[in-house]
């Protein structure tokens, strides 16, 4: 039952590698992929001569020695995915470049598996282990000659939207097991067979739909009986030789030192910075479930003897609970240290570049973030950098990961892959193709597409990261809610709410939240009100207003409200005044007169200017009512400072 589980686990990873992720980096990763795995492929070959001597394990001595050295040759790239996401590394550089290079790895590793099974079947005669490989590259050429093109078959025949045929979803099913079985046959392994029949289902909605069939039977019920018997495997006290023991620990600690050494080689070779090579090398020891996988598969082909095998697992989550502390002292965010100048939309010179982070979490948020950029007023004078983040939610499968690492450094300049690879990948090529096309027509408006993979719990850093890394002046965010066909407000995700909290808390410029209800519908002209009360962020929100005031397709209204004990101070003041004007006020600018004169100067006029005495909230929300629904837009501060009016009583 155990390896029925492992069988179709293997076919889902299979299925969710990306080929693309491989071909994005091209000699680059191939370099950093051979330069890891050739040191210490030969540390442990070397070294597998005089162990299996010392060890003396009644075992075949070349299939030994080969397969130790792909054993420290081996990472898992699933568990980088996740390490990668993490450390926040999936959109970066290192990230991309390490997964690649962990793919093509993977590709050896499993070509170097069939060869030392082959070498263990046929008690060490070569001819026998070439033909074994031979039979797995025919088996893999043959799945993507004739079983591909079927299942893209399949796939043109399930309509989009709709649920996969079951008779289609059996025959798939069954296959795998046939594929497997034809594997073992030839003298590789059932889970090669699984492995290539998973390579040949595209990751789509074909492959989403195998994987949601029997993701919960296998991971819930038939995989922990792998885990079961890995662990009674496991058997510390099988260790008769201390020293032997000793020595192979030594050995899989130089192969993992091997493979940081030749990053930062290679690092210096491609003139990258040395700790970006040296954390290559740390991700490139990366091990996980697939090691476990294969240290099982060296047992039960008596490759390894009980004392090897119990001292590899060991060392195998050793080394791998050793990378993330590893990495993160050697990635030190150096880059989100420096200070930057420019954190809010308030700032001197008006006519500067003025940049925002918008984030988006599904399709449905983008035409009101683009209807208020373009509210904004970019224009070549006063230009908008726009960084436009797409958030998405880390599971615990690794699709999602490898899936986006292409829109992660994609934009609008660039050529975005045309093929849709599943739900997640689809709504991240709407939403890019949203903004590309935005700025294609928007004069004055540059926008970079940029991706988060991360869980709900730590979805804020990214955020802010983001927003420090690129020195944004102001953070668009989606409400918790959203607008739905009878005019109601419904949540998101539950954790959205907690989400904008967070940002709100610890962001290092200002942070905008938009309610959106319809904005994104097109009107000749649109009519906004600033409620200004007074305080720095009343402030922000009017220099955010007079960009707007100057878009020749809007009329701005600020509605200011005076407590009506500072009105009656100031002699002569009328109680309402309408003028043509800018204005506005804040903290230590009491004096009206002055606070008009001041915004005058400062943007020469261009939005009509109210003020409203009032004594209390309620009179405030009376004079909020009076006014709603002739506008389709208010402004708002968030925190109105010393200028917040009493309750009544």
């Amino acid at each position: 039952m155990s390896h029925l589980g492992l069988v179709y686990f293997i076919f889902t990873v299979g299925v969710e590698v990306e080929k693309n992720v491989i071909r994005r980096k091209g000699a680059k990763a191939l370099a950093f992929a051979a330069g890891c795995m050739v040191p210490s492929f030969t540390i442990g070959s070397l070294s597998g001569i005089f162990i299996h001597r010392r060890l003396q394990e009644a075992t075949n001595e070349a299939a030994f020695i080969t397969f130790l050295g792909f054993t420290l040759s081996v990472n898992s790239f699933s568990v980088l995915a996740r390490v990668l996401a993490e450390q926040k590394l999936v959109g970066s550089d290192i990230g991309r470049l390490a997964l690649s290079s962990a793919m093509l790895s993977d590709i050896c590793a499993w070509i170097l598996l069939a060869f030392s099974i082959g070498l263990a079947q046929s008690e060490g005669d070569l001819l026998s282990s070439l033909w074994t490989v031979l039979s797995g590259m025919t088996l893999l050429l043959f799945s993507f000659a004739v079983l591909k093109p079927g299942v893209l078959w399949v796939q043109r025949r399930t309509p989009e939207g709709e649920d996969l045929d079951e008779i289609y979803a059996c025959v798939l099913l069954v296959g795998v097991m046939v594929w497997a079985f034809v594997a073992d046959a030839l003298g590789t392994h059932a889970i090669f067979g699984a492995f290539v029949f998973g390579l040949s289902v595209p990751n789509g909605p074909l492959g989403e739909a195998l994987i949601e069939k029997v993701e919960d039977f296998v991971a819930g019920i038939l995989m922990p009986l792998f885990f079961v018997i890995s662990g009674l495997r496991t058997d510390v006290y099988s260790i008769k030789d201390p020293g032997s023991a000793g020595l192979l620990i030594i050995v899989v600690l130089a192969g993992a030192a091997s493979k940081v050494a030749s990053g930062a080689f290679l690092a210096a070779t491609y003139k990258m910075p040395l700790h970006e090579g040296m954390s290559l090398g740390i991700l490139m020891n990366t091990k996980g479930l697939v090691d476990v996988i294969i240290l099982n598969i060296g047992r039960s082909k008596m490759i390894l003897g009980n004392q090897s095998f119990t001292i590899l697992v060991v060392m195998s989550v050793v080394v791998t609970t050793l990378v993330s502390p590893l990495l993160k002292a050697v990635v030190r965010p150096s880059k989100r240290l420096v200070f930057y100048k420019r954190r809010t939309i308030w700032w001197p010179n008006t006519d500067s570049e003025l940049r925002l982070l918008t984030c988006v979490h599904v399709p449905r948020q983008v035409p009101g973030l683009i209807a208020l950029l373009d509210i904004a007023h970019p224009t070549k004078r006063s230009p908008i950098f726009v960084y436009a983040l797409h958030l998405i939610e880390l599971t615990g499968r690794t699709s999602a990961i490898l899936l986006n690492t292409a829109p992660a450094d994609a934009s609008p300049s660039g050529n975005q892959h045309a093929h849709s690879h599943g739900r997640i990948q689809a709504q991240s090529d709407h939403i890019f193709h949203a903004f590309e096309s935005y700025d294609q027509y928007a004069g004055g408006v540059s926008i970079q597409f940029l991706t988060a993979i991360s869980p709900y719990a730590t979805m804020h850093e990214d955020v802010i990261s983001a927003a420090e890394d690129r020195h944004a002046a102001l953070i668009l965010l989606p409400f918790h809610k959203h607008h739905t066909v009878d005019g109601g407000m419904r949540p998101n995700h539950p954790a959205c709410r907690a989400i904008n909290q967070s940002v709100l808390s610890a962001a290092p410029c200002s942070v905008g939240i938009l309610v959106d209800r319809g904005l994104g519908s097109h009107r000749a002209t649109r009519r906004i009100t600033l409620l200004f009360f007074g305080g720095p962020d009343d402030r922000e929100a009017l220099a955010l207003a007079s960009r707007m005031a100057g878009h020749p397709a809007i009329d701005v209204t600020v509605l200011r409200f005076v407590h009506a004990a500072r009105a009656h101070s100031q002699s002569g003041s009328p109680k309402t005044e309408r003028v043509v004007t800018v204005a506005g006020g804040g903290e230590g600018l009491e004096d009206r007169r002055g606070v008009r004169g001041e915004f005058q100067e400062r943007w020469g006029g261009g939005m009509e200017y109210e003020e409203r005495v009032v004594s209390n909230a309620e009179e405030t929300v009376a004079v909020i009512r009076g006014v709603d629904g002739i506008q389709d837009m208010y402004v708002v501060g968030g925190d109105t400072g010393r200028s917040r009016l009493p309750q009544r009583g």
